[in-house]
């Protein structure tokens, strides 16, 4: 026997199964690719310092250390879990006060829905190192007041203001009641939609809080079976206003603290309407709110006088299709303020005066501002961050307030984030691309050098070196029409152009959103790379309607929700199937919640280009989702009933050819399985074959415990059975 030759044999098979390690359901979702990162990271207000929650490995301790900007260097531990044991099972999350001498520590989350949860808090004085448990309940959104000797908070639907001194809560409101008054708290589809929780706001001088009230007592209720393991199945019920029902009627209040007393502001002005945000301006006796209307295409900032609460018009803004709510409104010095638009066709900053008046617009041109970073008073900079480089990168900036001045602060190609120092002398820039997973530097922001980099990923940039993966190669696609959208595609990394390779097609779609964009992969991303393993194409486009391309391409969908963005991934993926290295018989079309929307409606109507499709907890037909999302967009059923029928999955599944896979959770308070169940019915009228699998209890994500693992080990197993 001829040992060499066996020895150079098992040495070959050694280094290709070496080259050819391949990613698996299992190695992604138990963590294996997780990028490292810089937790709970915040900046503090008074000193040029930013803190970390980390995790100590070998002592399974939780720490709030502190940092300095200039230096990196940790300046101190402020709390150590490990000294005390009331902090056994972690910390959740925290806040300073206004002097940052006291923390407020939430732990033993209980999620509610997306962004509302209760927790337990205690109270830790830095310099004493005292650590007080708050309360014998659990409640929710605690917030200190700017002076720090009182704490508001809600519980159990109504509002408290706790003393920190005396130890005493005082309840401001009484009438709180589950599934009819919130005070405080924003309803179910505030939180979805609007995208915020606490619903209060203190003064600047600590004297007032001004509070949203909803009466959702004449919202329909939503009730699912939730089966979990008792005998009898328990019923969740909960308020859900769906396109053309009730919506709660809100009203806005100002509670004095050292009076007990409130005062209603007078809206009568405003029927059937929304307040999308509220906030104090730097003015102690003037609050600012956000009101929308219901068609959500009128906007009026108002100002509210504390002592009166007479409420003034200082700034609207109108739109054909919508206008949307900014979280970028921020007050200077004399209570000017800085607000950012897309009035004049993309997202840009203004400021106005005290009084509304406009000042100057501080940004201009065919690009988008995507974040606004802060307003350094000394030398009358704003820092923001903007799609400058092309609509799927994002790059840091600084500008005058004068418009004058500008300059480009970050220097790498790819997704830049930022968090500045107090002082504006410093950032974090947190940056990472298609070919580079995310880092963490110190730069300068006057030139954006860098200075030091603080995390860098190479641990997991090395590992995947061993998988050998391919990168996604960016483009803009034109269809048959003459529409150019952005779109990503990966192949196998031994892709061979003389061969016909299946292709399988993700989107999302939805208004305003983004797929194709030039950063690190989520999740999703090491799937896709999975199936390139296994000799497929994978490609995404982000059709009409989606975001960062300007006012007039995300708007064109207005009143008719799936009707340009299905024509826009059939017409890409006849583009692409007439690749000559693509087999056109084998397409397939997956998404999830409006991307489920999508793919149902692209198998269906696009019969003769998809071979198959997943929608995983689709809308079926907007009718059956939320008043706020769905009437932004397409108005009332009883305003446009074609637009909500024409479009809807339901009304085309006798055109259904290929496979199809419908997924839900059962559990699901956001897109609610009567969706698909509605869809499987209409299928089984119309005769059709299809697959089909529900998640007990599991909500919009559908995870926990081995879920996501057997989710998309069964979408794997799908996609090679049928494409």
């Amino acid at each position: 026997m001829n040992t060499g030759k066996i020895t150079v044999m098992l040495f070959l098979l050694v280094t290709t199964a070496f080259a050819q390690q391949k990613i698996t359901v299992e190695n992604i979702y138990s963590g294996a690719f997780r990028t490292k990162g810089m937790d709970e990271l915040q900046s503090l207000k008074n000193t040029n310092q930013y803190t970390v929650l980390n995790v100590d490995q070998a002592s399974r301790s939780m720490q709030i250390d502190l940092y300095d900007f200039a230096t990196l260097k940790k300046v101190s531990n402020l709390i150590d879990t490990k000294n005390h044991a009331q902090l056994a099972d972690g910390i959740d999350s925290y806040t300073f006060d206004a002097a940052e001498k006291k923390i407020l520590i939430a732990c033993n989350t209980n999620q509610i829905f997306r962004h509302s949860f209760t927790a337990d808090y205690f109270l830790y004085d830095i310099a004493s190192k005292s650590l007080t448990k708050l309360f014998g309940f659990q409640v929710q959104e605690p917030t200190f007041s700017p002076d720090g000797t009182k704490i508001a908070y809600a519980r159990e639907n109504n509002l408290y203001v706790y003393d920190v001194a005396s130890k005493k809560s005082t309840a401001i409101t009484t009438d709180g009641k589950k599934n009819a008054i919130i005070n405080g708290i924003t309803d179910w589809v505030y939180e979805e939609e609007f995208a915020f929780v606490r619903a209060f706001d203190w003064s600047k001088d600590s004297k007032k809080i001004a509070y949203i009230r909803f009466d959702e007592s004449q919202v329909p209720e939503f009730s699912m079976s939730m089966f979990h393991k008792n005998l009898y199945p328990t019923i969740e019920t909960f308020k859900y206003p769906k396109a053309g029902e009730k919506n709660s009627e809100v009203s806005l209040h100002i509670f004095d603290v050292a009076g007990n007393a409130t005062k209603r502001v007078d809206l009568v002005n405003y029927n059937d309407f929304y307040i999308a945000r509220l906030q104090w301006t730097n003015d102690s006796n003037t609050l600012s709110a956000q009101v929308l209307n219901r068609h959500q295409d009128n906007l009026d900032l108002l100002f509210v006088d504390g002592s009166t609460a007479a409420a003034k018009v200082v700034l609207n803004e109108k739109d054909k299709a919508y206008v949307d709510v900014t979280d970028n409104l921020t007050f200077l010095k004399d209570n000017s303020f800085i607000w950012t638009s897309e009035k004049d066709g993309f997202n840009h900053i203004y400021v106005y005066d005290k009084t509304g008046k406009l000042k100057n617009q501080v940004t201009k041109g065919n690009w988008e501002v995507t974040s606004y970073y802060g307003f350094d008073e000394k030398t009358k900079t704003i820092f923001y961050q903007s799609t400058e480089n092309g609509s799927i990168n994002r790059d840091l900036y600084r500008i005058g307030l004068d418009g004058k001045n500008k300059a480009r602060l970050s220097s790498k190609i790819g997704t830049n984030a930022a968090t500045f120092s107090p002082n504006f002398q410093f950032f974090i820039n947190t940056f990472s691309s298609n070919l580079q997973p995310t880092t963490y530097t110190l730069n300068e922001a006057k030139s954006g050098k860098e200075v030091q980099v603080i995390e860098d990923n190479k641990a997991l940039a090395a590992k995947l070196e061993a998988y050998s993966l391919p990168k996604k190669e960016f483009f803009v696609l034109k269809t048959a029409k003459g529409n150019e959208l952005n779109a990503w595609i990966l192949k196998p990394k031994d892709f061979d152009p003389s061969k016909k390779y299946p292709v399988f097609m993700y989107q999302y779609s939805g208004p305003g959103s983004q797929q194709v964009n030039n950063d690190w992969n989520n999740t999703d991303d090491y799937w896709f790379l999975s199936l390139t393993q296994q000799g497929y194409i994978v490609a995404c486009v982000d059709g009409r309607g989606t975001g960062f391309k300007g006012a007039h391409f995300k708007k064109v969908t207005q009143k008719e929700l799936g009707k340009f963005e299905v024509e826009d991934q059939i017409d890409a993926a006849k583009i692409i199937g007439a690749y000559q290295y693509v087999d056109a018989s084998r397409i397939g079309i997956f998404g999830w919640s409006y991307g489920g929307f999508m793919a149902s409606n692209c198998i269906f109507q696009g019969n003769d280009v998809f071979k198959m499709a997943i929608a995983v907890a689709p809308v079926t037909n907007w009718r059956f989702y939320d008043s706020v999302y769905t009437e932004r967009y397409m108005q009332t059923p009883q305003e446009n009933a074609s637009g909500y029928d024409n479009n809807s999955p339901i009304n085309h599944v006798n055109k259904l050819k290929g496979k199809f896979l419908l997924i839900h959770g059962s559990g699901d308070d956001n897109v609610h399985v009567q969706n698909s169940m509605q869809m499987m019915e209409a299928l089984i009228q119309a005769n059709k074959q299809f697959d089909s699998q529900i998640y007990p209890d599991k909500n919009h994500g559908i995870y926990g415990g081995k879920t996501r693992i057997q989710l998309y080990n069964k979408m794997t197993n799908f996609i090679k059975e049928n494409l």
